[in-house]
């Protein structure tokens, strides 16, 4: 656990208790903490992308997560986005908004691409 984690572990068994019906039960689950997922289900996900920001209090788990897809062969994409926190890409009056869709826009594209040339 990193001291960013440990700072907001507090805050954040309070927001999961809040979205689960009943976190005791629940903390296990996938559902809840994808990070929990098994290996065998895990290679069953579609590519994935993970959107993030340098100073989100998920950045750790994201990318704890984003490594195991990637050895699953199932993460399409990666994006930390620098100098923001986590809701800076999200609100459109927030400072990355249009760069989050700029960026969207360009795996969009990579995406299509690779799968028409794929296909033809």
């Amino acid at each position: 656990m990193t001291t960013e984690e440990r700072d907001f572990s507090s805050t954040m068994r309070k927001m999961w208790k809040l979205i689960a019906a009943d976190f005791e039960e629940q903390k296990e689950t996938p559902y809840l903490f994808p990070a929990n997922t098994s290996d065998e289900l895990l290679v069953k996900f579609p590519p994935t992308i993970i959107i993030e920001s340098e100073f989100d209090i998920f950045l750790t788990e994201a990318c704890r997560f984003a490594t195991r897809l990637r050895r699953m062969g199932r993460l399409l994409e990666l994006v930390v986005f620098p100098g923001e926190d986590h809701t800076s890409y999200s609100l459109p009056w927030c400072s990355g908004f249009t760069l989050y869709q700029d960026v969207m826009q360009k795996i969009i594209k990579r995406i299509h691409s690779q799968s028409y040339s794929t296909v033809n």
